[in-house]
């Protein structure tokens, strides 16, 4: 971190962003002061009265000619993806498309979802016409990862503002350049208000936003940063949505497609270098076919290699710390007894990491317990799905999952009994690619949704209106109520719920 100085005065602290394959500096930044983020959030107040004002119509056209300047200029954006992250031009695409495929449907859906509804008052409430309707929050403030610096802020930026709300944005200090990019490309197609802005900086930046007046922090990280930035929301009661790390699991069932699933577990396990949080990180195995997937497996992903150039599978690690985890990871396996069988400590060559696969590693390890966020898997035999269920539902992530089976009746009840926010079946992280369905988890992976409906009504405030349109038939609230009111009432109560419940 760096300050800027004119005529023997601090101006500005600043921070750079660099590439991780390389280290080379990409752009200096502003580390946004406590006063700076809370201008930030007045200026979006005022603006989020205009946004919400606009009406669904004009919102609508607003955010797809966003999506469409994106898609249009998808080059440009990946080639800054892949320069602040390292990953491959390719996936840093279809990051980008999955993105506009986001901003499409929350565009399109958030009226039919969020509009005024008329709902049925019941019996009782004959006398009352009864509304349901969602109102936007205000200001919502999201905190972006560095892993997927588009897809993932995008799934709560787009939904937030098709549901009427202003933003605030911080990236991650990993990508600040292309958050910055964001932001600009929305003002160019809404430049009258601020209704989507920037802040940059380090971890006090956004401890800043979540201290702020805010109505909504929507926050992607680790377990542990969201701990400390609930603790944050917790001075003006602030609500917030936590996705946080996975321990994902994958599991193939004796009838399985094993090359289809061999390859989905190379893919979810070393795609992003690892780097997802809804990745693959442990694979149980029923032990009728352990032997054919673990050399399917094995040969895939002894294929992969890890680099910076067009041809590379993987880029490098994008956080230097997160190769000490790895390591570690490795290292405990080991020495508790598991086998390395494709590479091993010699895969670490920073800033990068070969594929690693591991047998006979016991649940204990810190391998199986804890996120390891890196090109390495676990793959454990079991004696048949439903231990291989029991293994996975044992951790405390609770996020993404898969299954492999060539029974939909199998694979069904399987992805029902996993303890996951989301489950695909006979492929990985398919579930992140439908806008429709919600996305999120539970446990030590955080807790609400984005994405789909559950994803806009997060960002509003559901509210129930009621109109009473004639006298009602017993007057219960109000104190000249008559003992004639409470047997009118309990007579019909015992009428609609008092008769003998028959199956």
């Amino acid at each position: 971190m760096n300050t800027v100085w004119a005529q023997g005065q601090a101006l500005a602290e600043t921070f750079e962003s660099l590439n991780p394959a390389t280290g080379e500096p990409i752009g200096t930044f502003p580390v946004n002061s406590r006063a700076d983020v809370d201008a930030a959030v007045a200026r979006a107040r005022e603006a989020a009265a205009w946004w919400g004002g606009l009406g669904w119509k004009e919102r609508q056209r607003r955010l797809l000619a966003w999506k469409s300047h994106i898609i249009r200029y998808i080059g440009r954006l990946a080639e800054l993806v892949h320069i602040e992250t390292g990953k491959p031009l390719a996936d840093a695409k279809l990051e980008i498309f999955l993105a506009v495929v986001h901003i499409d449907w929350a565009a399109r859906h958030a009226r039919k979802i969020l509009e005024p509804r008329r709902v049925r008052s019941g019996l009782v409430a004959v006398n009352q016409a009864s509304w349901r309707e969602y109102a936007p929050l205000g200001v919502v403030g999201v905190i972006g990862p560095w892993n997927y610096p588009v897809f993932t802020p995008i799934g709560s930026i787009s939904y937030a503002l098709a549901a009427g709300n202003a933003v605030v944005f911080k990236p991650s200090e990993f990508t600040p350049a292309v958050g910055g990019w964001l932001v600009s490309a929305f003002a160019d197609i809404v430049p009258e208000h601020p209704v989507l802005q920037l802040v940059t900086g380090l971890g006090p930046t956004g401890e800043a936003l979540a201290r702020s007046t805010v109505d909504k922090i929507a926050f992607t990280g680790s377990s542990a940063t969201a701990r400390k930035v609930m603790a944050a929301c917790a001075d003006n009661l602030t609500p917030l949505i936590a996705e946080c790390g996975g321990k994902d699991a994958f599991l193939v069932a004796a009838d399985a497609d094993l090359d289809a699933a061999a390859d989905a577990a190379a893919w979810g396990a070393a795609s992003n270098a690892g780097q997802t949080c809804i990745g693959v990180e442990r694979v149980y195995v029923v032990q009728d076919v352990y032997h054919s997937f673990l050399e399917k497996l094995s040969e895939r992903m002894s294929q992969l290699r890890a680099g910076d150039d067009r041809e590379a599978h993987y880029g490098p690690m994008t956080m230097t710390s997160q190769v000490d985890i790895v390591e570690d990871h490795i290292a405990d396996a080991l020495a508790r007894g598991g086998r390395a069988v494709l590479g091993g400590m010699q895969s670490v060559r920073r800033p990068y990491v070969d594929p690693v696969i591991l047998t006979d590693v016991p649940e204990t390890s810190m391998a199986v317990q804890d996120e390891t966020f890196g090109p390495i898997l676990t793959v454990t035999k079991v004696a048949d799905l439903e231990e291989g269920i029991a293994l996975a539902n044992a951790s405390r992530y609770a996020l993404g999952s898969a299954v492999f089976s060539g029974s939909k009746k199998t694979a069904m009840a399987a992805a029902r009994q996993m303890r996951a926010g989301m489950t695909a079946i006979n492929s990985v992280i398919g579930f992140a690619s439908v806008p429709a369905l919600p996305f999120g988890g539970a446990g030590d992976s955080g807790f609400g949704r984005i994405h789909g409906p559950d994803g806009l009504r997060e960002f509003t405030m559901a509210k129930a209106i009621t109109r009473q349109r004639m006298r009602p038939l017993m007057n219960m609230t109000t104190f000249n109520r008559t003992d004639k009111d409470v047997s009118k009432l309990l007579a019909l109560g015992t009428l609609i719920h008092g008769r003998r419940y028959r199956r």
